[in-house]
């Protein structure tokens, strides 16, 4: 139906998402890490829709998969429901259901079969009504889980066994649930989770070979996409979507690459896709054998999305129709859509008036990945307020980032006020120089709570109790937000998507091909000033093999470029004269192997 989904963003910026746009045929993608605030979601539209509601209580056992597992179910039945009422619209004023096919892209055969229908008048309206039940679906309500956020559970201080961990209860929340969707695994390859996956019978084929539940890895390259498709494979678990995501222009935690490419990736991701599909079909098949379970004859239908950056219309249709992608993922714009998340009224202004210097790449998360930020969001105003009162750090009260074992048995959150604490008193004891202590100092508090800060939206726009907890939202849009600039309703950004309108202003937007390989230099960079006056050995070969990677990258898209037919001609010189600065640019970054030295 359509040819774009709204992947994940933060925890309660899209945690109702779908909700808002299943009903129109919308994909979307809601994430399962914050049990607490699903729980108070359901609770919020059990109350505002009148569906009875019991409270699961942090006191059960494995009240994390229970909670996820009724708040997923609770939004199904929303779904399927406000789906019925727009279909049965079509029997009176047919308002929503016409909102419903004006949406589509003008490509799509249902929007021309309606509009056929429509143009026929009141004698076809029995055809019309017959077929729109026929032929229409709402959008899949799919959900995501990073791997790594995999935290023992303990029950009675005494520890719980694995598939109590975090996302193995998260996985079995959504497994256990009466949606037929997708879960979105995030962040690499997690193998006592994927594993686990194996208990569930909705992951398999049923004998007409349909999935109930699918799987969708989101890769950086080929090479990670052919390693955690065989490992499933090996599991009789099919993949059935390949999501591609931009190592650096993309929103919230970013898992830069070594150097390599947007477009290069995606070029082997078209040339090898048969590959992947022979070569996990062949292991998949012979598993399911091994099993005695119904095995398909044919591989099942594997999609190639992609996402991170994208901004205009034009770009959206080059990546389908060049690189074949069967969607692309919106998910920075969108957060200037009030309708599809939510967002306070505070951050949607700071987001409209940001800048590309207020957009950057955060050390704020406690699991030391890169983050991308907003600068002075009001969780991070709230983080220095605590800091110069003396008392830096987070209480912890979600714990879903403890990883830290450095000081306690128990792990604990480089954000919170134990950890930093204990950090801090440790430094004080070192005796450094004002300067130094400065620096360790700050690199210490940088860390903030995003836990809290990431669900506080949904508190926020929905008039929930805070709870006596802080009321700063973290926001972790990608670069792309620095060239949108007003607040939007869903089908102004639809109409964007699909080239009927354009919101952009900012006539100076980079294509997002160029914009990434100006933060993959950037991000060299800083790689290297991070090391000093002294690089050693090891870091010698990484950053050259990078800026080598690089290159490469700049000659692909000459290449590309060159390739092009007149179709895409409007972009092709400003393209060629951005690749031969950047490339320039690329050169200055010198590592002397005689002597170790930046220049």
């Amino acid at each position: 139906m359509h040819t774009f989904h709204i992947p994940v963003m933060g925890l309660g910026f899209t945690i109702d998402t779908p909700i808002k746009v299943a009903p129109y045929g919308i994909s979307s993608v809601i994430s399962i890490v914050d049990d607490s605030l699903i729980e108070r979601m359901r609770e919020f539209y059990s109350g505002k829709l009148g569906i009875p509601y019991l409270e699961i209580s942090d006191k059960e056992k494995d009240y994390r998969a229970e909670r996820i597992t009724s708040y997923l179910n609770m939004v199904d039945e929303i779904v399927r429901k406000k789906f019925t009422e727009l279909k049965e619209s079509i029997n009176h004023t047919g308002e929503e259901m016409h909102k419903y096919f004006e949406m589509l892209p003008e490509v799509s055969e249902l929007k021309q079969k309606f509009n056929e229908l429509v143009s026929k008048g009141e004698v076809y309206k029995n055809d019309l009504v017959n077929w729109v039940h026929d032929n229409i679906n709402p959008g899949s309500i799919d959900v995501n889980i990073m791997t790594k956020l995999d935290s023992v559970s303990f029950f009675n201080k005494e520890k719980l066994p694995s598939e109590y961990n975090d996302a193995h209860a998260a996985l079995r929340g959504f497994a256990l649930s009466k949606l037929s969707s997708s879960l979105v695994l995030s962040a690499g390859i997690n193998p006592s989770l994927y594993t686990y996956i194996e208990s569930f019978e909705d992951f398999y084929p049923d004998v007409n070979n349909q999935l109930k539940k699918k799987l969708i890895l989101k890769v950086s390259d080929f090479r990670s996409a052919m390693i955690q498709g065989k490992f499933l494979a090996k599991k009789g678990l099919w993949v059935s979507e390949y999501r591609i995501e931009s190592g650096l222009n993309c929103g919230g935690h970013a898992f830069a690459t070594d150097g390599f490419l947007m477009g290069p990736i995606l070029e082997e991701f078209k040339n090898k896709r048969e590959e992947l599909i022979e070569t996990t079909f062949k292991i998949f098949s012979d598993s399911l054998n091994r099993k005695n379970r119904h095995c398909p004859s044919s591989p099942l239908n594997m999609r190639i999305t992609a996402q991170g950056g994208v901004g205009t219309s034009s770009e959206h249709e080059f990546l389908l129709d060049y690189y074949g992608l069967d969607s692309v993922g919106w998910g920075t714009p969108f957060l200037l859509v009030p309708e599809v998340v939510n967002i306070d009224n505070h951050t949607m202004e700071q987001l409209k008036d940001a800048k590309e210097d207020d957009l950057y790449l955060s050390k704020i998360s406690p699991l030391g990945v890169p983050f991308n930020s907003l600068r002075d969001n009001s969780q991070d105003l709230e983080k220095q307020e605590l800091i110069e009162k003396g008392r830096p750090g987070s209480s912890c009260p979600k714990k879903y980032l403890t990883f830290n074992t450095e000081y306690t048995e128990e792990p604990i959150c480089t954000a919170s006020r134990q950890y930093q604490h204990l950090k801090i008193k440790e430094l004080d004891e070192q005796n450094l120089d004002e300067s130094s202590y400065k620096t360790a100092f700050n690199k210490i508090v940088d860390k903030a709570c995003i836990c809290v800060g990431l669900s506080n939206p949904a508190l926020h726009v929905n008039n929930l109790d805070f709870r006596g907890r802080s009321k700063g939202v973290s926001v972790c849009p990608g670069p792309n937000m620095a060239y949108f600039d007003k607040t939007l309703s869903l089908k102004e950004m639809i109409d964007h998507i699909y080239g009927r309108i354009n919101v952009i202003r900012n006539a100076d937007r980079p294509h997002m091909f160029i914009k990434e390989l100006k933060l993959y230099i950037s991000y060299l960079k800083s790689s290297i000033d991070d090391c000093g006056t002294s690089i050693s050995d090891k870091q010698d070969k990484y950053f050259n093999s990078f800026k080598s990677n690089l290159n490469e990258g700049i000659e692909y898209y000459k290449n590309l470029i060159d390739s092009l037919k007149n179709k895409y001609s409007h972009f092709k010189e400003d393209f060629n004269s951005e690749l031969e600065r950047l490339k320039d640019e690329l050169a200055q970054l010198l590592v002397c192997e005689e002597n170790s030295q930046v220049k």
